[in-house]
């Protein structure tokens, strides 16, 4: 099992925020996390990468390692990758420059040689497409200017690039027109591989239209209350997630 989550309760400035989740995610494989706001979904992306101000317990194994006990640099050299709901805007660093210093850090942590100017061009551009992204975003600073759907494709190429072993996806759809949905779709479809797994949080049924998960969970109330197939996410869309109880109120199907 690639990533493993045994009763993670988290908690910020003693305030509860997950309540006790269990997840088993395999390579290979894409998992949808689906709830209402205010459940917990980006608290567990923000957990699993590392980010600071969390009061992590229970269990969390990657690969058979000790997942909470890692550092945000030791994540990503073991290859988490976390694409943000609301990805940061770095004004001054070239969008190049960004990529390459990235995937060189990964490349010397894991022993490789770096790549020069040339060598991360040519990868850049053959991974570009999978985007439709322009070679002239390359020389502009980090996402600044971009519009929404401009954002979440730098995002997606990031992940092209960096190629990380387990993706966590948070809420890629959002601000997203249906042009712009459909090529961010495709450019993540395209990185769907044997040996890699992705967690895909979002709202909305549409964009698992777009990329269809293996499974399904939805989170209420800081924990998972049921998981299923594709047909759940319809379920959901029809009936909503219900009143936080301990089994979302979904109602009978006809």
């Amino acid at each position: 099992m690639m990533l493993q989550i045994q009763d993670l309760h988290v908690s910020i400035g003693g305030n509860e925020i997950l309540r006790g989740v269990n997840l088993d995610v395999d390579a290979g494989e894409v998992h949808a996390i689906m709830g209402p706001n205010g459940s917990g979904k980006s608290t567990l992306a923000n957990v699993l990468a590392g980010r600071d101000g969390y009061e992590p317990t229970g269990a969390v194994t990657f690969q058979g390692e000790d997942l909470l006990v890692m550092s945000p640099e030791q994540r990503a050299s073991a290859g988490v990758f976390l694409a943000l709901q609301h990805p940061t805007e770095i004004p001054g660093v070239g969008n190049l420059y960004f990529l390459r210093t990235a995937l060189n850090s990964l490349r010397r942590s894991r022993g490789l040689d770096e790549l020069g100017v040339s060598e991360f061009l040519a990868l850049a551009e053959e991974r570009m497409k999978l985007v439709e992204m322009d070679r002239s975003f390359m020389s502009r600073s980090v996402n600044e200017g971009f519009s929404g759907g401009e954002k979440k494709r730098n995002e997606t190429l990031q992940m092209a690039i960096l190629e990380p072993t387990l993706a966590i996806l948070d809420e890629t759809d959002s601000g997203l027109d249906i042009d712009a949905l459909r090529v961010v779709a495709g450019g993540i479809n395209a990185q769907r591989r044997a040996d890699r797994a992705m967690i895909v949080i979002t709202h909305h049924q549409r964009l698992l239209d777009y990329i269809v998960p293996d499974r399904i969970h939805v989170m209420v109330g800081g924990r998972i209350v049921r998981s299923g197939d594709k047909s759940l996410a319809l379920e959901l869309e029809a009936h909503g997630y219900g009143d936080g109880a301990a089994e979302p109120v979904l109602a009978a199907k006809p």
